[in-house]
């Protein structure tokens, strides 16, 4: 977050020391808004770049086995342009380095979520799927796995049948 302070107020000093040289350029015939407005549209213009390439910027530092399940688009009344472009803000992404089969149910998987959001800490938890049931139960202290790996004590959430992290986790 520092960072992105930093650089947003790094491109209005460059936006307005280029105004200001463009100012020179021209015998000092710009009005003297110019420059003010200049550093002004520079700071707006890079916290928009920002906010808009956080998710190319993030899933970028993804490893290849991370799936984008979904994600979350933002429309606000204080950011107008998101009604034209909407923001994403969070995404749901599927890990499946932790994926696990187990042959005695092999409409099962269990895998990792990740559940990643603009200027929070990312959540990353267990989740067994249940791929012909359609459902998920989320792997919280409660949930144990018997002599044959079938989770015990799991509550079981059902899905629609077009649910993204359901499609991301059977997939494989």
């Amino acid at each position: 977050m520092l960072l992105e302070l930093v650089a947003i107020v790094v491109a209005g000093f460059g936006l307005a020391g280029l105004t200001l040289a463009l100012n020179l350029l021209v015998r000092k015939r710009l009005p003297g808004w110019t420059v003010p407005a200049a550093a002004g549209a520079g700071m707006l213009s890079m916290a928009i770049w920002l906010e808009y390439s956080w998710l190319d910027r993030v899933t970028a530092t993804f490893p290849d086995q991370v799936e984008v399940a979904s994600t979350n688009e933002l429309r606000a009344w204080y950011r107008p342009w998101t009604y034209v472009v909407p923001q994403t803000s969070r995404l749901i992404a599927i890990d499946h380095r932790f994926d696990r089969r187990n042959a005695a149910m092999p409409d099962q998987v269990l895998t990792q979520v990740l559940l990643v959001a603009r200027w929070e800490p990312t959540r990353q938890f267990g989740v067994v799927f249940d791929c012909g049931g359609r459902r998920r139960a989320d792997l919280v202290d409660e949930v144990v796995f018997d002599q044959d790996g079938a989770p015990r004590n799991a509550r079981w959430i059902a899905l629609p049948h077009d649910d993204s992290l359901l499609r991301a986790a059977c997939a494989r």
